[in-house]
């Protein structure tokens, strides 16, 4: 049996009334330099053990700390031990969404936490442990929703630019999906896997895509579902459930096609936060992602570009997506 890493910080709404408490801020990263305000920034990443990214962060001054650039999870969040170590003051148990439930978990104040030049002040941000984090702590959408993202998985780097300026400038084969927000999760529902039309989210912290039970039902009707044995998925929080894991013969996302894409499927509990019990839905992991060698989200203008390897010929875009799992 497999043992993967899937993580879920969600549910920022159903944060307890200690955040008003505290003064706690929700906004995106700014700015501290106004003579580059608006100019992008290019930061270097580093991937962790499941291929994720990781940046480098300073809080209150202090770092740098490793954070993973998580697009699946509401929340940034930080590690219980690392949270110790700088004294953080403790603002109370938040409830926190994992991978199979909803439960309480301790949060701590960060004053200010700095990305590159850009900040975010005032975060509550639950403290968990660092191994199940498989980091220092995460930055979740909470930090980026008015940026936009580009992961650049061939020179390893992260750029950030403000989502407000707009950038119709497109490289050679790079392909423009329109999606919509929800939570502050960016679903592109212009895809399909199998023939089946789905939603898709793109999660950057998670080492492998997973599908709902909506789409494994509509697969097994079709007579689309392959061969499945058993996995497990692990939690920020720790928590564990285990899942189907498969191969999908096509996933078709705007005008690329991913053949034979792993997914597990599991009814984890983001799908239920973003009402898409009932839709088939996948989220899209870092298996799918860094196959492309760049992939750009902008939240606020809801759009994501997707450039497929240069070595491949103008869309549509087959790459090939089966890969070993790494155990844990």
């Amino acid at each position: 049996m497999k043992h993967l890493l899937f993580s879920l910080a969600a549910g920022a709404a159903l944060a307890a009334p200690a955040v008003a408490q505290q003064g706690a801020q929700t906004g995106s990263l700014i700015e501290r330099s106004r003579g580059q305000a608006g100019t992008p920034e290019t930061i270097g990443y580093a991937p962790d053990a499941w291929e994720r990214m990781t940046v480098a962060v300073n809080i209150d001054g202090r770092g740098p700390y490793r954070f993973i650039v998580d697009t699946g999870a509401e929340r940034t969040v930080i590690s219980s031990e690392l949270a110790r170590s700088l004294g953080l003051s403790s603002t109370g148990d938040v409830t926190l969404a994992s991978v199979s439930d909803v439960r309480r978990v301790p949060s701590v104040h960060i004053g200010e936490l700095g990305v590159g030049r850009r900040t975010l002040s005032g975060i509550q941000a639950p403290a968990l442990a660092e191994y199940n984090i498989g980091a220092q702590g995460m930055l979740g959408v909470d930090s980026l929703i008015s940026q936009r993202v580009t992961f650049d998985f061939t020179r390893r780097e992260l750029t950030l630019t403000n989502s407000h300026i707009d950038d119709d400038r497109y490289a050679p084969g790079e392909i423009v999906v329109r999606g919509r927000t929800r939570a502050g999760r960016m679903l592109l529902t212009n895809a399909y896997l199998d023939g089946q039309r789905i939603t898709v989210i793109i999660d950057t912290g998670s080492q492998i895509s997973v599908g709902n039970a909506a789409l494994r039902r509509r697969l097994e009707r079709a007579r689309r579902l392959g061969q499945t044995r058993i996995v497990t998925l692990t939690g920020v929080t720790g928590d564990i459930v285990t899942a189907e894991y498969s191969v999908a013969r096509r996933l078709q996302v705007g005008g690329v096609h991913i053949d034979d894409l792993p997914i597990a499927f599991s009814e984890v509990r983001l799908f239920a936060l973003l009402d898409l019990e009932d839709r088939p839905a996948i989220l899209l992991g870092m298996d799918a992602l860094r196959l492309f060698d760049r992939v750009s989200i902008d939240f606020a203008n809801r759009r994501v570009r997707l450039a497929p390897p240069t070595s491949l010929s103008s869309p549509p875009t087959r790459m090939a997506g089966l890969a070993p799992l790494r155990a844990r």
